[in-house]
């Protein structure tokens, strides 16, 4: 009976799999798996691409090399989510064909049909894309970059390449790409901001496949360390007010080293776009938030997702299957702080719709350091709320029982936050990986609220109402199971929650 028993046990092994193999399978599993950000189940993946919202889906598209976990020939990844949270992988959208590989780019629901590819009232949703060909890079030619479109009748299911690509074509700038499109109601037109080396350029369409230049902006404003890539415009309101937001993303010149993504705050008259300010902002004081654009046809809601990695080390990064996530989706706003505007972003309030039970402590009273270890009960993947009337010096350490950690805190002197990764566990891909990076505080009252997004290998600082934004990667050995404050005077925290969260792929 016992020998039926084992060889009734090993076939149903063989036909099932045994469960500790099955579950080693799951992508959730993979060594430093976010689990509540967005990653490919496998292969290389980089920026965010044709963003748009239609009938209740977020589609977002991005970078992909499906066939690789390093950098490589371009194509549109595609996932569909119906919260922002939990995203279903899709077959890929976009392929590289005879015009080049499929680099970024934007889409838009063309709701009024101007470009006629919509049928039997179908609408059409339109991606509008650069096409890379690198067989006319490698002959030297300066002009192997120009813009395509491609359109769906399917909502996004399949997608068809115009027969009449490319629809703007290179005018001698070798780094001509990323076409972010929007309707301007104002003008009755479509506009474009793509990035042209150190500048962008505006176009404008009535069809979407048209185009006639506009104007030029940034050759001497803002940041200028490295080329100018994925930019975005858009509009929000502040006190009833209009103005317009210009994201640029540029590699290197970022303030932590290498990628990040500067933003500029203007008016823009469907032709122009003259800034209110001349100093250099950062969406992201951190080292691993760039290209990051907003969705299309959201209607008063602005909602950004950026890459989270860094190109100075994205091809090194210790992970095996996959390689690189998004940030958490984030709504961006206008906030007034003294006599000047900045835009703030804060995680999107869909987090919730995974967020557990919390645990809350209130009027507590730090001098030197105290473990919060036992009262969390932390897995390493949560949601951490500080608030204090008082604002000094002082750090949150996030650690593992190997005495890895990270330390995310103020500096009163400088007045500067920072996330120090120096002891955080692996580093040695990339000799400038294990730094100290720092965020300016822009809020100026005395109170302060800190809310913390920690993932298995990333941690998210949004202070003061997301005046302050930063994103670290890093990659432990263990995992970071222990929270503590430290506080060289007496650090009084009106408030302190902790909130698991729950793995998106449960």
């Amino acid at each position: 009976m016992k020998v039926k028993i084992v060889i009734a046990l090993i076939g149903f092994l063989i036909i099932t799999g045994n469960l500790s193999a099955q579950t080693a399978d799951r992508p959730e599993n993979d060594k430093y798996r976010p689990q509540f950000h967005f990653t490919p189940k496998k292969a290389w993946m980089n920026d965010p691409n044709g963003m748009v919202y239609l009938n209740g889906k977020y589609h977002l598209f991005f970078q992909h090399n499906p066939d690789s976990t390093v950098w490589g020939p371009m194509h549109w990844g595609h996932a569909i989510s119906t919260d922002l949270m939990h995203w279903e992988e899709q077959p890929i959208a976009l392929y590289p064909d005879s015009l080049g590989t499929i680099f970024s780019g934007s889409a838009v629901v063309d709701i009024n049909n101007t470009s006629g590819f919509g049928t039997e009232g179908r609408v059409p949703l339109v991606a509008i894309f650069t096409h890379h060909n690198h067989d006319l890079e490698k002959k030297g030619s300066g002009v192997y970059q120009y813009q395509s479109l491609a359109y769906s009748l399917d909502e996004g299911k399949t997608w068809t390449k115009y027969k009449g690509n490319p629809v703007l074509p290179n005018p001698g700038i070798k780094d001509f790409r990323d076409p972010k499109v929007m309707w301007h109601e104002a003008g009755k037109k479509w506009v474009m901001t793509l990035a042209t080396m150190d500048r962008i350029t505006f176009y404008s369409s009535p069809d979407l496949k048209t185009w006639s230049k506009e104007s030029e902006f940034g050759k001497d404003q803002g940041g200028h360390g490295g080329v100018w890539e994925c930019p975005d415009l858009f509009s929000l309101k502040l006190n009833g007010r209009t103005h317009w937001v210009l994201l640029v993303s540029i590699n290197p010149g970022g303030p932590g080293g290498g990628s990040a993504t500067q933003y500029f705050i203007g008016q823009f008259d469907g032709k122009s776009f003259k800034p209110d300010h001349q100093d250099t902002r950062w969406i992201d004081y951190g080292t691993d938030n760039y290209a990051g654009i907003t969705w299309s046809n959201t209607g008063n809601r602005k909602i950004f997702i950026g890459w989270m990695n860094n190109w100075q080390y994205a091809n090194l990064v210790p992970t095996d299957s996959w390689r690189s996530a998004m940030t958490i989706p984030r709504e961006l706003k206008l906030k007034q702080v003294d006599n000047e505007i900045f835009v703030s972003s804060e995680p999107v309030k869909e987090l919730e719709k995974i967020t557990l039970k919390p645990v809350s402590l209130t009027n507590i009273k730090v001098r030197g350091s105290e473990d919060f270890s036992s009262r969390f009960n932390t897995n390493g993947v949560f949601k951490l709320r500080l608030n204090s009337d008082n604002l000094q010096s002082f750090a949150i350490v996030l650690a593992n029982d190997l005495g890895e950690k990270v330390r995310i805190g103020y500096d009163e002197s400088s007045n500067r936050y920072y996330i120090d990764r120096t002891k955080a566990g692996k580093n040695s891909f990339e000799k400038g990986f294990a730094k100290v990076h720092y965020a300016p505080r822009i809020g100026k009252s005395r109170s302060t609220n800190i809310t913390l997004l920690v993932d298995a290998a990333s941690v998210e600082l949004f202070a003061d109402n997301g005046l302050t934004v930063m994103t670290d990667i890093f990659f432990p050995n263990k995992t970071m199971n222990k929270v503590r404050l430290d506080a060289d005077a007496s650090f009084y925290i009106k408030s302190l929650t902790f909130v698991p969260i729950d793995s998106i792929w449960n």
